[in-house]
């Protein structure tokens, strides 16, 4: 119906609306969003992913919750100048950002940062240039194009290449059926990065205690809302098909699963077992991703598309369409903590994402930390107990090898007990892993004259000579130089010695002894990630005897041959001052010798130690799991540490040593007085120096009900503001005390 002349006047005479403004959160250490306005050709709502001007540069945000700025005229707001066509952050995630930002006092701009980790992937994916049958018919009709049009007789649209390897020609063949208009040109949209996993594909293969674990994981992930689950199993229990079940049954429902995994070397061997359960493979997360996969895989997961993601602790920022289950295998590693820019632990971040969008999680180990050992015990989490490994394995026989009664040889590292033990293991055609968690050759090189010891010019601490590469190498910076055939102290020649032993030394010392064995070292410092997976494969297969390696052997690897593992320094991880050190050992030593028997062969472990009758030594050889985690959770509720207590770090670095102190020093005289907290510090942090940066720590220690984030604001408030070099680190729940 046309409007009347009244009608058509007042619409020409009326007010302009008000500009809309809209809070946008940018990925920056901001406090807060910014105000933008809306331009009135553009539709953003809340969660809108969008570019807008910050300074003279174009970066991309969010469109927040927050009010944004206060009592700003919308007509001196600059506009957004791009809305991009993703679907917007939906509102669990938006809370999860603000949670973890509000939590571990980080900007959550910066947070969001990681939400938005594939800016490329915020447009559709550009269409691909297809092929589909037409009505024409070629002037001969060989085998080879009789098979190309069978395919194509259904009407899709196939690619060229695709086409070409189904029906088994070259694309010679689809070429010339182009030629003579038997085909057309059309656009498909770009092939799904994996295909979609079958809950059904097989039958699961589960055994008496597996099937029970799996059906209380089953009957959790039916009910649906939030609840944890822990599945507390032996090495070699058939924890991964346990928990496949409830991956199976997420994807029945049609919802995602993320599966987080805290080392990329993991992923291959993972991949293929996901696939022969549920007959593709589940996209990968992590550092090692081409640009052009992460964006695929970014765009998918948002879309919907990617049902299964299996990837490092970045992977749980990832904005899913449908989450409904996110598993954490392996949940103790200290590889699920990060610990830059913004500090936070993954395993502890799942729960909390798993809470915000009611939807169940399930951790996974063989060595639960202390922490979820607690939450299972208290009823918090629900635990589920494997004691047995799947089928007839047995777990190895565990001894101690007693260095003051069986110490090794003049200048050697190995007990004549492990030589012994290696030389049989090898005669009878089976695999030897030896451990230590110690890179390169050695970790000191001092001069026998004058004393000089190699030392980082930008750290406090050693370089570590690299044989291999005929290099001394700082791990905290990455500074190396050639190693020297002379003391620069001194001057002196040939008196350069290398004190103690890492994994390119005890190589040297095996092959001493067994010259004729096939040996493998596995150290991050010596391969990447494409050449560790075909050294893991080499193993799996049998091509070698003698296995050398740091922690990167003591996780989830299957082989099947290994029914020997040695610990060549077992005391290692106990000789430091973390609170967390009888703990860490005690995981990493029963990771390492759960390598050994994994199909049902004899196996043995010997650990070779000064302190036989540590309880952490007796703990693992007794497999008495349970009285260690009493014990070490008695000493906890005692000093009121994790879990009875909170712990927060303040580091803070400068160039010069005095800015780091005086700044440290002010920060402790501006905090508040508040009962059940207590700051201790300042003092020099054990890596006093690290890229050249003086450092200082603060510790705060509270009960478990104190209110840390608050005290930590307040303190920063009242303290001195970060001037010239002075940078400031908040670490809530520190796992490292370096």
């Amino acid at each position: 119906m046309a409007k009347d002349s009244s009608d058509l006047f007042g619409a020409l005479f009326d007010p302009p609306s008000p500009t809309r403004t809209v809070p946008v959160l940018v990925p920056m250490p901001a406090p807060g969003p910014y105000s933008y306005s809306v331009p009135e050709d553009m539709v953003v709502e809340t969660g809108s992913v969008v570019q807008v001007p910050l300074g003279p540069r174009q970066v991309f945000g969010v469109v927040w919750d927050d009010a944004g700025e206060k009592g700003v005229d919308p007509k001196k707001l600059r506009p957004i100048t791009k809305s991009f066509e993703c679907p917007p952050l939906k509102a669990e995630m938006r809370r999860f950002v603000d949670w973890v930002a509000a939590y571990t006092l980080s900007p959550p701009g910066l947070v969001a940062r990681m939400a938005l980790r594939a800016p490329a992937a915020f447009d559709p994916e550009p269409m691909i240039e297809g092929l589909r049958l037409t009505e024409g018919r070629p002037e001969r009709l060989t085998p080879a194009r009789e098979r190309v049009m069978e395919l194509a007789a259904e009407g899709h649209g196939w690619t060229k290449s695709g086409l070409a390897h189904a029906a088994g020609v070259s694309t010679s063949v689809i070429d010339g059926l182009i030629k003579q208009g038997v085909f057309e040109t059309v656009f498909l949209p770009a092939p799904p990065v994996v295909a979609e996993p079958d809950p059904d594909y097989v039958e699961p293969r589960l055994e008496g205690p597996q099937k029970q674990a799996a059906s209380e994981i089953l009957e959790d992930v039916r009910k649906g809302g939030f609840h944890v689950s822990l599945i507390d199993g032996v090495t070699g229990s058939g924890k991964t098909e346990v928990y496949f079940e409830a991956v199976a049954e997420t994807l029945r429902q049609g919802k995602q699963v993320l599966i987080l995994l805290p080392e990329i070397a993991l992923t291959a061997a993972f991949l293929e077992r996901f696939q022969d359960r549920f007959g593709a493979k589940p996209a990968e997360w992590h550092s090692d991703l081409s640009p052009r996969m992460r964006e695929k895989v970014w765009r998918q997961v948002v879309t919907g598309e990617v049902k299964v993601v299996a990837g490092a602790r970045s992977a749980l920022f990832l904005p899913f369409d449908n989450l409904g289950l996110i598993i954490v295998d392996e949940e103790h590693d200290p590889a699920y903590k990060q610990e830059d820019r913004v500090f936070y632990n993954a395993r502890d971040m799942a729960v909390v994402r798993a809470r915000i969008a009611e939807f169940p999680v399930v951790l996974v180990s063989a060595t639960p930390s202390v922490e979820s050992q607690v939450n299972g015990s208290s009823g918090r989490y629900n635990t589920i107990h494997l004691h047995t490994r799947f089928g007839d394995a047995a777990m190895p026989d565990l001894h101690l090898v007693d260095m003051r009664r069986h110490p090794p040889e003049r200048g050697g590292f190995l007990s004549p007990v492990l030589l012994r033990g290696i030389g049989k293991t090898i005669e009878k055609g089976e695999q030897a892993l030896l451990f230590l968690n110690r890179r390169g050759y050695a970790p000191l090189t001092l001069c026998r004259v004058c004393g000089h010891r190699f030392q980082c010019p930008q750290c406090s601490s050693w370089l570590v000579e690299h044989r291999f590469r005929n290099q001394l190498q700082c791990h905290q910076c990455g500074h190396n130089e050639p190693t020297p055939d002379h003391c620069p102290e001194c001057g002196t020649f040939d008196h350069l010695v290398a004190c103690g032993p890492g994994v390119e030394r005890i190589a040297e010392e095996v092959e001493k002894h067994f010259p004729e064995a096939r040996t493998i070292v596995l150290s991050s410092d010596l391969m990447g990630v494409k050449r560790l997976r075909l050294e893991l494969e080499a193993i799996v297969k049998g091509e070698a005897d003698i296995v050398i390696g740091t922690q990167l052997v003591a996780k989830g690897h299957n082989f099947p041959l290994m029914t020997l593992v040695g610990i060549v320094d077992a005391d290692l991880g106990l000789a430091n001052g973390d609170p967390r050190a009888a703990e860490r050992t005690f995981q990493l030593l029963s990771q390492v010798t759960g390598r050994a028997g994994r199909t049902g062969l004899k196996s043995h472990g010997l650990l070779q130690t000064y302190q036989p009758q540590h309880p952490v030594m007796q703990a693992i050889v007794s497999g008495d799991a349970s009285a260690f985690y009493e014990r070490e959770i008695v000493e906890r509720e005692k000093a009121v540490l994790p879990p009875f207590g909170r712990l927060a770090s303040i580091i803070v670095s400068a160039d010069t040593r005095g800015e780091a102190e005086t700044h440290a020093r002010g920060l402790r005289a501006a905090a508040p007085q508040v009962a059940g907290i207590m700051l201790l510090g300042p003092a020099e942090a054990p890596l006093a120096l690290i890229r050249g940066r003086h450092r200082f720590r603060l510790l705060v220690h509270g009960r478990r009900n104190s209110d840390m984030q608050s005290f930590l604001r307040t303190l920063l408030a009242n303290g001195p503001k970060e001037r010239g070099s002075v940078h400031v680190q908040l670490d809530i729940d520190p796992q490292s005390f370096l």
